[in-house]
């Protein structure tokens, strides 16, 4: 984690060991469904029509995690595919779900601020990350220069997250039935520590690494960050829509995803960001 401050690592490591003991707990879980969900299932329709034809083109998913998503890209005649994630129980654990869907994914271990070095300098066409990665990540300058510095010209970086005005709301009330603002929704308060023995999927809880930090990032901050590292930003999408119920009472639209019922106001809970680097696009 090479310009990063010793306290940081620190924070960072302890994220590193939360996420590898959920690892055995996700892979475990209905929410992912390992090996019966069908991959594709994660992604909104918006996001393949973004991305365009992967036919040819070398892609690159940071912060993987069990690549359940991963293996989409793949299928959809990628050819190649790479996650990268910093959890080695989620590395090893991704290798076999790859093995046993019998499709080809290379795999890495590192945390995304050293992925190119740990990546050889390699450069690819497509870099897809998200579906909440960015609020591990306490810099998101450094963030987007590692994504220029790995994107070919002409390449695409797909930011697909949840939204802050998700981020902030939270469930009030004797019922839990209210919703309102109650954390950040703009960036800059530093590191929030968690400390919780359940992850956000069923199954058991977690009994040693059980704090994490988080960080968080508003809108403005991540475009000014991915603009800033040279790369110019083609289309910002927000939905109200969400691949997996966030809170009881919630419906499931026509397409499997989920959003909150009428007469509750529509706001975004989702946002799609496709920037690109300048030159020529790959052959």
């Amino acid at each position: 984690m090479t310009g990063l401050d010793a306290e940081t690592r620190r924070l960072m490591a302890v994220i590193e060991a939360n996420w590898d003991e959920r690892t055995p707990i996700h892979l475990a879980s209905r929410f992912y469904d390992v090996g019966r969900r069908e991959p594709q299932s994660w992604f909104a329709g918006y996001e393949w029509a973004d991305l365009g034809d992967l036919t040819g083109r070398d892609v690159l998913h940071l912060q993987s995690h069990l690549g359940t998503e991963t293996i989409a890209f793949a299928r959809r005649g990628a050819r190649t595919v790479t996650g990268l994630d910093l959890s080695g129980a989620a590395v090893g654990a991704a290798r076999e779900i790859a093995a046993a869907a019998g499709v080809e994914i290379e795999y890495v271990r590192a945390n995304v601020y050293d992925a190119v070095e740990a990546l050889g300098g390699r450069r690819f066409d497509v870099i897809y990350t998200g579906k909440g990665s960015l609020c591990y990540l306490p810099d998101l300058d450094r963030w987007a220069g590692v994504l220029t510095r790995l994107l070919r010209p002409g390449g695409r970086a797909y930011v697909v997250e949840f939204h802050p005005v998700l981020q902030s709301l939270g469930l009030v009330g004797a019922a839990d039935e209210a919703l309102e603002l109650r954390h950040d929704l703009i960036g800059g308060g530093g590191p929030v520590e968690r400390d919780a023995t359940r992850t956000y999927t069923d199954g058991p809880a977690l009994r040693q690494a059980t704090t994490s930090y988080e960080w968080a990032h508003g809108l403005g901050e991540v475009i000014t960050a991915v603009s800033g590292a040279g790369l110019t930003v083609r289309s910002l999408r927000e939905s109200d829509e969400l691949p997996w119920p966030r809170w009881a009472g919630m419906e499931q639209t026509p397409d499997g995803w989920w959003r909150l019922p009428a007469p509750a106001p529509r706001v975004p809970l989702f946002y799609a960001l496709l920037a690109t680097r300048e030159g020529a696009p790959p052959g």
